[in-house]
């Protein structure tokens, strides 16, 4: 039997012991999914790589009393153990309100992503990395190409129609979860392994 690049034939019992304790912190188990119910779909269903998917949904980010962002002409991307990632394009996002952030990363599905900054009259002066995007995304990805997607916990709201979202565990993912989607999800703790 192997274990990723890690042979277990011959090891003793206490390595064996620690290989599952490490198994059990990168696999999920199945007992804790929880199973959907009529009108829900399950995130432990969606593919890895991501799909992406268009959505008619109604997608508004509010904050300080703005509207940054109302769209119905949005994306959304499903991937294993995350709820839906949401995109939405940028005319219908207020980018006058936003500022390019210096920072970036990469996603191995969907390329290098930029951020943007939102300037705030409150004392920090800025809720840093509110958004991201992707402006040279991957050719399977090329659709949401001009979109940005939001991080629901830096801001004060985001919908799906008229469904105030959840943000997704930990500070890093920024799926948005909403009561048709269940879980368990990535980012907890426990979870990054996932």
């Amino acid at each position: 039997m192997v274990l990723g690049f890690i042979p277990v034939v011959g090891l003793s019992r206490r390595n064996r012991h620690a290989l599952d304790l490490l198994r059990m912190t990168l696999e999920p188990s199945p007992e804790v999914k929880q199973h959907p119910g009529p009108g829900q779909e399950s995130c432990w269903d969606y593919p890895r790589p991501p799909r992406l998917e268009m959505v008619s949904r109604r997608l508004r980010v509010i904050h300080g009393g703005q509207t940054l962002a109302d769209s119905v002409a949005g994306y959304r991307v499903c991937e294993t153990y995350h709820p839906p990632t949401y995109y939405i394009p940028r005319e219908d996002c207020r980018m006058d309100l936003l500022q390019p952030g210096s920072g970036s990363s990469y996603c191995e599905f969907k390329g290098r992503a930029q951020y943007f900054h939102l300037p705030t009259p409150n004392a920090d002066g800025m809720v840093r990395d509110v958004a991201w995007s992707y402006p040279k995304p991957t050719t399977e990805y090329a659709p949401i190409r001009e979109h940005l997607a939001f991080y629901s916990h830096k801001v004060d709201s985001c919908l799906v129609d008229n469904e105030q979202v959840t943000p997704q565990p930990g500070a890093f993912y920024g799926g948005w979860i909403t009561s048709d989607v269940v879980g368990p999800f990535k980012g907890g703790p426990g979870t990054m392994g996932w």
